[in-house]
């Protein structure tokens, strides 16, 4: 038995389960990196177009012109970095950003200058630039790089979009060839089967985690833009 804690009242039924527990924590993080390893060993993935997005000045505080457009190859800083893009669920028929997503958002605005030290991030949206920056200043995203979808069909192929408009929040790893040529990694999505709708990818967030270590759990709490 390895003890977690130098507490003097702690039971005997207390300790045993406690135990249990722990082996089971070690088990679950081995099979968490065994899962890595798939991931780490997927095939080549398939080219994908050059997907064109909007883009408006880096300084948020700037305004919201001039927007340029961007292709999806020039968002790679390095051939040998992999492109992390998260998509948020705001624009066409989703009329309101996400909360579950800027929860998620929030988050990586907080490690975004870590993530750099490893890979290119970009937060994609079917909105259009002037809402979605709103949104993001309201959030205080100021580490993060924003792109809009525009009228390309980027959302829709990687699945974060449906025929009619309606967004789905997805994450999606690219890497770049030495000849430019942009390819698809790994896409990740919560809804994982027919009877799991929201945990795909509840990785993404801390915030799931420290709430399942109370007594109580995350139970049916769900984040809002407002508290």
């Amino acid at each position: 038995m390895v003890r977690q804690t130098r507490l003097a009242g702690e039971s005997a039924d207390y300790l045993d389960a406690r135990e249990e527990l722990r082996l089971a924590e070690i088990d679950l993080m081995r099979h968490r990196e065994k899962v890595a390893a798939l991931r780490r060993a997927l095939p080549q993935g398939p080219p994908v177009d050059d997907y064109v997005f909007l883009e408006g000045p880096a300084d948020l505080d700037a305004g919201d012109t001039p927007v340029r457009e961007v292709a999806l190859r020039d968002l790679f800083t390095a051939t040998d970095r992999p492109l992390i893009v998260y998509h948020l669920m705001y624009g066409k028929r989703q009329t309101d950003p996400c909360p579950m997503c800027t929860l998620w958002i929030d988050g990586f605005n907080g490690i975004a200058h870590h993530i750099a030290r490893n890979a290119d991030f970009v937060i994609a949206a079917a909105a259009d630039p002037p809402a979605l920056r709103k949104h993001a200043r309201n959030r205080g995203w100021h580490r993060l790089r924003l792109l809009s979808c525009g009228d390309s069909t980027f959302k829709y192929d990687l699945g974060s979009e449906d025929e009619d408009g309606w967004q789905d929040s997805t994450l999606s790893v690219f890497t770049r060839d030495g000849d430019g040529t942009v390819r698809h990694f790994y896409s990740a999505h919560p809804r994982m089967a027919d009877d799991i709708d929201e945990r795909g990818i509840d990785l993404l967030a801390p915030v799931w985690h420290l709430l399942d270590l109370t007594p109580r759990g995350r139970g049916d709490w769900y984040p809002s833009l407002d508290y």
